[in-house]
């Protein structure tokens, strides 16, 4: 384990009027009142102390996504999972260790919408022996004019209209407009570390540099063997770095490229896709080459292979998930992960696995709307997770990384019917099964296509892990997250919950004992009622032919095939 320094950070998260797109002000959230808030470094390690005060109206809670919060699963920052979230005028010190991990993470808020306001900025871990000349960050953002307390209202209320009017972001490079991006300086024949990331809310992020190559260095954290490449595809919240070789020859200055899309919204010239470009500058005033390049050869995790070379795991347990939708009969568009949606407990479920003795080791004292699963002590599991729909989803895990075993096509009698009539399943390109080789990937966020499923395996640390769509707040707040509850029994014999998240608990009325509900035994008197489900009419009745079709795509368009 690597012994590092102590660093200590304050922020004040305070509320911001901002104009980030050039067009719209509206009020954001930011740290020490500006936005964007500035990047966080440290060195494998170190410990991070972040000492966050709440200057807002409502609670916040700060996760730092990608970090394994060994033994410290109360640390972990997701907001009525693993803690009440830091209430209005009070602070918490997050100690974020380092541990072995280096590569490139990020912050953000884990309560309801905040992510998408801006509370989000890069969290890197510098390895103590850097095997490059530079680093530089490339952090990339999507940006909605529309506060996320608004988009949620909108996004949840009871509607027969669906689906909803498509909003079309901006795009950040680096906290800033897209459109006015920074040039990146090359020095003949330097190696250049670029950290590639999207902390986007919906959208994804395509990068290349035309003329250069790519060399796959890093995903999620997770050192890699050099994948050679010409560009990224950048699902929310995942991470890439990249080697890049600068020529011999400063003869000419190049273009990076920074297209910001979405296959699940129509596309308008200017809106979607939006294209942003900038100057890698070799020498000023050099003439600029553009390069083409056709058929682009993109990073694909499923043939990476990690650095580590750490063995693939068995299989003492396997868990389908899929990403369905969920029409109440109230007309709520909810989403579901596992068989009903994700909805927050009255006691956040860290609290329950502490309190209920033998009790914990039974699902049910989590509510039935918690989705828990109990993984035992030094368990691997196999997740299954099925997208039935014609839209991607970025799945994210807490408190640890899958190994990529598997991607390919989900049986056809399995898919979601759409409500876009235009086309049929029928016309969807064939996805081919690719398995991993010799030695698997690891990563925490995963990108799972249209009509797909991936197969992944991990082993977890006893804690409570959020696992969840990553497009915020549309997805996960609309229900597509479960909970995995491993070895309570451990947690009841090796952890202390500090008691200033006992204390912050009561300071806002929350129970921090009982079950889901706050109650013994498995009373969940209190809880919302549990949704149910609009029955499904048949196809024809519908209006869609054959089985389904291409949820939002214009026409002539089929869903992405899986690289």
């Amino acid at each position: 384990m690597c012994v590092g320094e102590y660093v200590r950070l304050t922020w004040n998260v305070t509320y911001v009027q901002v104009n980030r797109d050039g067009y719209v002000d509206r009020l954001a959230i930011g740290v020490n009142n500006q936005l964007p808030i500035a990047p966080v470094y440290i060195t494998q390690g170190d410990t991070l102390f972040l000492t966050v005060h709440n200057m807002l109206n409502v609670p916040t809670a700060i996760h730092a996504h990608g970090l394994v919060q060994t033994n410290m699963p109360y640390m972990d920052g997701s907001s009525m999972i693993t803690q009440c979230g830091i209430p209005p005028n009070s602070s918490f010190t997050y100690e974020i260790r380092s541990n072995n991990q280096s590569g490139t993470f990020f912050l953000h808020s884990h309560h309801m919408g905040q992510l998408a306001d801006g509370l989000r900025t890069p969290f890197i871990i510098r390895e103590k022996y850097p095997e490059y000349d530079e680093d530089v960050l490339v952090a990339l953002e999507d940006w909605y004019a529309t506060d996320s307390r608004d988009k949620l209202v909108e996004l949840l209320a009871p509607d027969t209209n669906a689906p909803l009017t498509p909003t079309f972001p901006f795009g950040l490079i680096n906290g800033y407009n897209g459109n006015d991006t920074q040039t990146i300086q090359f020095t003949r024949g330097k190696k250049y570390r670029l950290r590639v990331m999207s902390m986007s809310t919906t959208e994804y992020w395509k990068f290349s540099i035309p003329g250069h190559k790519l060399s796959v260095v890093e995903a999620d954290g997770v050192a890699c063997e050099p994948q050679v490449v010409d560009g990224l595809d950048l699902a929310p919240a995942q991470r890439y770095s990249v080697v890049v070789t600068a020529h011999e020859s400063d003869e000419y200055n190049f273009v990076y490229n920074c297209t910001l899309y979405a296959d699940f919204v129509p596309r308008i010239a200017g809106l979607n896709p939006r294209v942003y470009t900038g100057l890698i500058e070799y020498k000023q005033g050099a003439p600029i080459k553009h390069v083409t390049v056709d058929d682009l050869v993109w990073a694909d995790d499923v043939s990476m292979r990690a650095r580590d070379k750490e063995p693939v795991f068995g299989v003492d347990r396997q868990i389908e998930l899929a990403m369905r939708g969920f029409l109440t009969t109230d007309k709520r568009r909810l989403r579901r992960l596992g068989t009903l949606p994700y909805a927050e407990p009255h006691v956040p479920t860290i609290f329950t696995a502490m309190s209920m003795g033998a009790l914990a080791m039974d699902s049910r004292v989590y509510g039935p709307q918690t989705q828990a699963y109990i993984i035992g002590y030094n368990q691997s599991v196999e997740l299954v997770i099925k997208n039935v729909q014609g839209q991607p989803h970025s799945q994210h895990q807490h408190g640890g990384t899958f190994q990529i075993i598997e991607r390919g096509p989900v049986d056809h009698s399995e898919l979601e019917p759409p409500p876009d009539p235009r086309f049929s399943l029928d016309d969807v390109p064939k996805i081919p099964i690719r398995s991993y080789s010799g030695v698997p990937m690891r990563r925490d966020t995963i990108d799972v296509p249209p009509f797909s499923y991936v197969k992944v395996r991990l082993r977890m640390e006893s804690g409570i892990w959020l696992h969840h769509c990553h497009l915020s707040p549309a997805h996960d707040v609309a229900g597509l997250s479960v909970t995995f509850v491993v070895a309570p029994d451990v947690m009841q014999k090796t952890l202390e919950i500090p008691r200033v998240l006992y204390e912050q608990c009561a300071m806002q009325g929350i129970k921090t004992e009982g079950n889901a509900a706050g109650n013994w035994g498995f009373d969940m008197t209190g809880l919302p009622p549990v949704p149910v489900e609009m029955p499904k009419a048949p196809a024809s009745v519908q209006g869609v032919p054959a089985k389904a079709s291409v949820q939002g795509a214009p026409a002539k368009a089929l869903p992405k095939v899986p690289k």
